[in-house]
């Protein structure tokens, strides 16, 4: 919102919230041990100090409270008969008021309380000054309960509002429900207004943006309005009234040519009649809307007429369809031209205007005589001009393409090969020779093998007596092959293959300490009886190992309860009465 940001209005708390918000806070941000030792100055002070700190939380709540809420003189007109017909101006300021009075109450009640407490004699009457001073604060507090719940209400219902700038262009839709408002400000705009087949879909003021000729614009859609008088209107259709008496906006009456909505177009022309008066000095469009299902020439022609007489009076009628889109560009161009013409008009009938034309003066020089005066321009400025410009094609495109089928008939582009001399063609055959021997190389490159032979993955290993039989069957001579390469590869292969093998399972031992080395049983084993002794002194070294390991999980930021049940707290017969610590 450009001027009224209701948004950061701050929560207003119920009276019992308020008043347990700022005690609590006393209590924690005030002394609370008198000590023996006082002297009866220093407990006089410690009970002001008291008083003095709940006075001075509740002021600066019930200021902030009236500080934040528009006060309705000081706010533009719109949003001043706005809040009159939402909330009812009277009880708004009602609600005010007394939130201003309890300010004023509690400061008084501080005041003389701690006037009191200066002629306070023991520890005892200090203390029931005290008392009272604070008891009487919650009591106002408790009477402003409904001025608070109603402001609260009214700040979430200010927050809900839309964004409207009185003073920026804006463009207004109004007319009776269902005739198409909420289409069209969903069409122009990126708003996003239900649109149902009923009557009253908007209840309230929606706003939508949209740009032309490089500026925002707002659209306001308006609630429907129907034909009869101010008084018996309803506060949905006061807020189409309140926005069409004070922004200045161009305003675009909506007409169902269809009569879908369910009003006749001479009901139609009736509230346009009744709400005129509050289009003086706005640009006035009337939209026929609903042209896809009915046009203005294939009405009666007392329909007819009425669109008839109202562009005798100068106002323009435009038909629309918001379903096709035919004619809602045209609108919103004729709309914001003739807005830009107004507001441009308005300010040139202001004073402001003179104050800015007197500070200009444009010069218009005049002729002495009628003798032609060319400008100068040096010579050498000349030259650089000349040689910076290119030659241009002159001709146009056409001639160009003439001139090139002359050309291609008379045979310029035809090529001859015995018109060409020798050595033109020593330089083709040289030319087909270096693209063969390229096209070899590139062939060469390609046949030999850079990595060597690779073996498939899904290959598996041949035995040697299998290889040398499949060799022999084919006809190759496999005899005396020890010293070839693949008889050693496998020599080598079998080796390491010898030399990871696991050990195996040696022979029993033979000898006695032989076996007792084998024979020795684990360490965690040793030394225990039986499994029952073993379990034992498996849950005996948990144990020990549990504060150890309760230790190594908690760290400096962990929460620790000391006592989950606090005597002062819990211990003691509860009196009869009520939960409420208050």
């Amino acid at each position: 919102m450009a001027l009224y940001n209701f948004k950061k209005i701050m929560v207003v708390p119920t009276a019992k919230e308020f008043i347990d918000i700022t005690l609590s806070k006393t209590q924690r941000k005030t002394p609370t041990v008198v000590h023996k030792h006082y002297a009866i100055h220093r407990i006089r002070h410690f009970y002001m100090r008291k008083v003095k700190f709940t006075q001075q939380n509740y002021h600066d709540r019930l200021t902030q409270i009236l500080t934040d809420f528009p006060k309705l003189d000081d706010i533009h007109p719109f949003y001043a008969d706005l809040m009159n017909v939402l909330y009812d101006k009277d009880h708004y300021k009602l609600a005010l008021g007394q939130i201003n009075i309890a300010k004023n109450l509690i400061d008084n009640v501080a005041k003389d309380y701690v006037r009191l407490m200066k002629y306070g004699d023991s520890l005892y009457r200090c203390k029931q000054l005290k008392r009272a001073a604070l008891g009487r604060m919650c009591t106002i507090l408790k009477r402003q309960k409904s001025s608070l719940e109603y402001l609260e209400q009214v700040r979430q219902h200010l927050s809900r509002l839309p964004s409207i700038d009185p003073n920026t262009r804006t463009l207004l839709l109004c007319g009776y429900p269902n005739v198409g408002k909420s289409s069209f400000i969903n069409k122009v705009t990126r708003a996003d207004v239900d649109v149902q087949p009923y009557a009253f879909t908007t209840k309230s003021l929606f706003v939508g943006h949209m740009d032309y000729r490089y500026l925002r614009w707002q659209v306001v859609d308006t609630p429907g309005i129907l034909d009869h008088p101010l008084e018996d209107r309803n506060t949905i259709e006061m807020q189409a009234i309140t926005a069409l008496a004070h922004l200045r906006a161009a305003v675009l009456y909506i007409m169902d040519v269809s009569e879908q909505c369910g009003h006749t177009l001479p009901e139609q022309l009736e509230l346009f009649n009744s709400i005129r008066p509050l289009f003086a000095n706005k640009p006035l469009i009337v939209v026929a809307n609903k042209c896809d299902v009915k046009k203005i020439n294939e009405l009666p022609e007392e329909n007819q007429k009425i669109f008839a007489d109202l562009s005798t009076e100068g106002i323009p009628v435009i038909e629309t369809s918001t379903l096709t889109e035919e004619g809602v560009m045209q609108v919103k161009t004729e709309a914001c031209d003739r807005l830009l013409a107004n507001r441009v008009e308005t300010k040139m009938k202001g004073k402001k205007v003179h104050d800015v034309l007197n500070r200009l003066h444009l010069a218009m020089p005049a002729k002495r005589d009628e003798k032609e005066r060319p400008p100068f321009i040096p010579e050498g400025a000349l030259m650089r001009k000349k040689a910076m410009e290119v030659d241009a094609p002159k001709r146009k495109l056409e001639d160009l393409e003439k001139e090139e089928e002359l050309k291609e008939r008379a045979g310029e582009y035809d090529s001859d090969d015995d018109s060409e001399d020798e050595e033109m063609q020593e330089i083709r055959v040289l030319a087909k020779q270096i693209r063969e021997k390229k096209q070899l190389l590139v062939m060469g490159s390609r046949e030999k093998d850079i990595h060597g032979p690779r073996m498939p993955r899904t290959a598996t290993k041949v035995e040697r007596k299998k290889l040398e039989k499949e060799m022999g069957e084919l006809g190759l001579d496999m005899n005396d092959k020890d010293e070839s390469h693949y008889a050693q590869q496998a020599q080598r292969r079998s080796r390491s293959v010898t030399k990871k093998r696991k050990r195996e399972a040696s022979a029993p031992p033979l000898s006695k300490t032989r076996s007792q080395s084998a024979s020795r049983p684990p360490r965690d084993q040793s030394g225990l009886r039986d499994p029952k002794m073993a379990r034992k002194a498996k849950k005996m070294m948990k144990n020990s190992q549990r504060d150890m390991n309760r230790q190594g999980k908690k760290g400096e930021a962990d929460r620790h309860v000391f006592d989950l049940k606090p005597k002062h707290l819990l211990a003691g017969k509860r009196k009869s009465g009520t939960n409420d610590y208050r």
